[in-house]
């Protein structure tokens, strides 16, 4: 889910920011790229890299080179490799400080080469979360089995929180005290969250409402480089009653 928001809001926001006016270092970088994937150069790939390299949840990220090279044709099937080695510059298209994107975002680069993101989902992949998902399901409680596709799973001080997305788009928050597992009964459950994007950058929030309660989810993905990755917000009559920042768990 982090990875098809990512993909949706670059699709809604960003494309009309793209410039195809790439510089001679950034056009040298796209020409090495494409020359190292018509070679299927594995071990020179993995070391242009941005890791970890986030994968659709529950499909855990890429950590390291070595974990690259284990999973490289996972993730990269013919129709990415030759979609990548065969493009063309015009292809390549500028969208600010966020970096360079292959055609509508199949793959981020950085101005050096470097790749920060792949938006790319091979059929082994499809499999893979589709299994992923399954497992994951067989392992909760009875009354969260139901949903479209998990979306976080957080851990702060205090709770384990789960947000799924349903099937009506909305989401789905559940949370355990720590030292629970998702196998027993949640201590809270909510529905019908939204999700709100703040601005094009990605930061987005979930908000659920239960009375003059509401939980606010916010997922930080551009912001100063200690800033918590994900956290939670409880208000009461719109007045801060907890706030904790939590990790990401696959």
């Amino acid at each position: 889910m982090k990875y098809k928001i990512l993909i949706l809001l670059l699709l809604i926001f960003n494309l009309s920011f793209a410039q195809n006016d790439l510089d001679k270092t950034e056009i040298e970088s796209i020409q090495k790229l494409t020359d190292l994937f018509k070679a299927k150069n594995v071990d020179e790939i993995s070391k242009i890299i941005s890791y970890p390299l986030n994968r659709e949840y529950p499909i855990p990220a890429v950590k390291n080179e070595a974990d690259l090279k284990k999973r490289f044709n996972q993730i990269f099937d013919k129709k990415i490799i030759d979609m990548i080695s065969n493009s063309k510059i015009d292809q390549w298209s500028e969208v600010g400080w966020r970096g360079i994107m292959l055609n509508r975002g199949d793959i981020w680069i950085e101005s050096d080469g470097k790749i920060t993101a792949v938006n790319y989902q091979s059929n082994f992949e499809l499999t893979q979360k589709k299994n992923l998902m399954l497992n994951d399901k067989s392992k909760l409680h009875s009354s969260l089995k139901t949903f479209k596709s998990p979306t976080y799973k957080i851990q702060t001080k205090s709770y384990l929180i789960r947000i799924d997305e349903l099937a009506n788009e909305k989401y789905r928050y559940a949370s355990w005290k720590i030292g629970r597992s998702e196998a027993s009964k949640p201590d809270l459950i909510l529905s019908n969250g939204e999700l709100k994007f703040d601005g094009s950058g990605g930061n987005h929030t979930i908000t659920f409402k239960k009375g003059e309660y509401q939980y606010n989810i916010y997922r930080g993905i551009i912001g100063a480089k200690d800033a918590a990755e994900i956290s939670l917000t409880v208000e009461q009559k719109g007045k801060t009653i907890l706030q904790q920042d939590g990790k990401l768990l696959e």
